[in-house]
C-alpha cells in the first residue's frame, strides 16, 4: 500500500521518538496482578465535551460488564479519563500523562481527527495500542500505522454515503460543504469532492468556521449565495446547530446532512425544532434497536452503571471499543503484551461482539465498516432510514 505524506511524516517523527526512548524491562507496563490499565485523551470539558464524556461513558459501561463476570483472565479492566479539550497541543500533554505517569497499557476512545494527528507519533513511537479512536480521518487507516485500531468507517465512506443518498434519493446537483477548518475538516472536504467527482458534480460552495467556536456567519454569508439544495456539515454539534439555526432565521431551508462525528443526540438536543428533518450519518447500529443482541447488551450494561443513562451513538461506539478490547484480550491469554494485544487484533481481523461482526484490519479493507443513515423527527428523536 503507497504510503500517505501524513503516515510517512508521522513515521519519521516516531522513528526520532523511538531514538529517545529506552526500552521498558520487566512487567508490561499497565498490568499488575489484578489489573488492565486503559487511558483516555478526550474532551471532556468545553464546547465538544460530550463527545468524550459519551465516549468515556460507553467504554466504562464495557468494562463493568466484562468485570462483573469476572475480567480478563482474572483481570480488571479499569480506565482513566484526561481532558484535553479538543485541542492538539493540550491533547499531546495528556497523553503524555497518561503513558508516561499513569503507565496505562493502551490507549482507547480518543476523539478527534487534529488531537490524533498530534498524539499519534508518540503512540507510535512506543509502540502504545490506540483502539478506537472517534474519528474517520484517512491517515488513521494506513496499515502502516501498526498501533492505531480502527472500529468505525472513514468519513470517505460516510461522504459517499451522504452524497448517494442526495444525488440518488433526493435527485440534488447544486450541494455545498459548511466544514471545520482543520484537518478534521479537510478530510470531510476532500471525501465529499471525491464522491462529487464520481457522479459528474463540483461543489456549489465551501463555507468554513475556526474549531471550538460558533461563528458560523462568514460560512453562512458565503454559501447561501450559491442557493444550494443540500449542504453537507462536517463539525461538531455546536456550530452545526448554530449554523442549520442561522438558516432557518434567513428564510431558507436546504437539506442539512451531517457527517457522524457531530455527535447526534447532542445535535438534536441543540437544534430543538430546528432539527426535523435533519440527516446524520452513522457508524454504529441503531442505539435504540433492542432486536440487536449488541444494542440489548449496550443498554442493559448502561443501565448497570447508571439506571438513568439513555442510549446514544457516541456512547454505543465507546461500548463498543471497550468490548473489543477486552475480546481480543481473552483470545490474547493471561500473559498480555501491548505486542501481543496488536498482533492478535491484526490476525484475528474479525470479533464477534453480541453477534454483530467488528473488522478491522486487513479484514476492514475486505469487509469495510457499514454507514448508516438517520434522520431527526419532529420531537427531537430518530429513524433509521435507508432511502427518505
Amino acid at each position: 500500500m503507497k504510503r500517505s505524506r501524513a503516515a510517512t511524516c508521522i513515521a519519521l517523527a516516531a522513528a526520532l521518538l523511538a531514538a529517545a526512548t529506552l526500552t521498558a524491562t520487566g512487567d508490561e507496563v499497565g498490568v499488575s496482578e489484578d489489573a488492565i490499565l486503559f487511558g483516555q485523551a478526550a474532551a471532556l470539558e468545553g464546547p465538544s465535551s460530550v463527545l468524550g464524556q459519551r465516549m468515556r461513558q460507553g467504554i466504562v459501561a464495557a468494562f463493568t460488564e466484562i468485570n462483573a463476570k469476572g475480567g480478563i483472565h482474572g483481570r480488571k479492566l479499569q480506565l482513566v479519563s484526561r481532558d484535553d479539550g479538543y485541542d492538539p497541543d493540550r491533547s499531546v500533554a495528556q497523553t503524555l500523562r497518561l503513558i508516561e505517569d499513569d503507565k496505562v497499557f493502551a490507549l482507547i476512545g480518543a476523539v478527534g481527527t487534529p488531537t490524533a494527528m498530534a498524539t499519534i507519533p508518540i503512540t507510535s513511537a512506543r509502540d502504545v495500542p490506540f483502539i478506537g479512536p472517534v474519528s474517520g480521518a484517512e491517515f488513521l487507516r494506513d496499515l502502516e500505522l501498526a498501533n492505531v485500531v480502527n472500529i468505525r468507517a472513514s468519513y470517505g465512506a460516510e461522504s459517499e454515503t451522504l452524497i448517494k443518498h442526495l444525488t440518488e434519493d433526493r435527485h440534488f446537483t447544486r450541494i455545498a460543504i459548511f466544514y471545520q477548518d482543520d484537518s478534521f475538516g479537510r478530510d470531510g472536504l476532500t471525501g465529499v469532492k471525491i464522491a462529487l467527482a464520481k457522479r459528474g458534480l463540483e461543489l456549489a460552495a465551501e463555507g468554513t468556521f475556526e474549531r471550538n467556536t460558533r461563528a458560523v456567519g462568514a460560512a453562512w454569508r458565503t454559501i447561501k449565495r450559491a442557493e444550494p439544495e443540500a449542504i453537507v456539515m462536517v463539525g461538531t454539534y455546536g456550530p452545526s446547530a448554530e449554523f442549520i439555526k442561522l438558516a432557518h432565521r434567513s428564510g431558507l431551508s436546504p437539506t442539512f446532512v451531517n457527517i457522524s462525528f457531530v455527535g447526534a443526540t447532542a445535535l438534536a438536543k441543540e437544534l430543538g425544532s430546528d432539527g426535523e428533518g435533519v440527516v446524520v450519518a452513522q457508524v454504529v447500529p441503531f442505539p435504540w434497536d433492542r432486536s440487536i443482541k449488541l444494542v440489548a447488551d449496550y443498554q442493559a450494561a448502561q443501565k448497570a452503571i447508571d439506571p438513568t443513562l439513555t442510549p446514544d451513538f457516541v456512547s454505543l461506539e465507546g461500548y463498543l471499543s471497550g468490548r473489543l478490547a477486552a475480546a481480543a484480550l481473552e483470545n490474547l491469554g493471561p500473559n498480555p503484551t501491548r505486542a501481543g494485544l496488536l498482533r492478535t487484533i491484526n490476525d484475528v481481523g474479525r470479533f464477534d461482539i453480541s453477534g454483530s461482526v467488528v473488522t478491522v484490519g486487513f479484514r476492514a479493507i475486505e469487509t469495510p465498516p457499514k454507514v448508516f443513515l438517520t434522520v431527526i423527527q419532529k420531537d427531537g428523536t430518530f429513524r433509521a432510514i435507508d432511502r427518505l
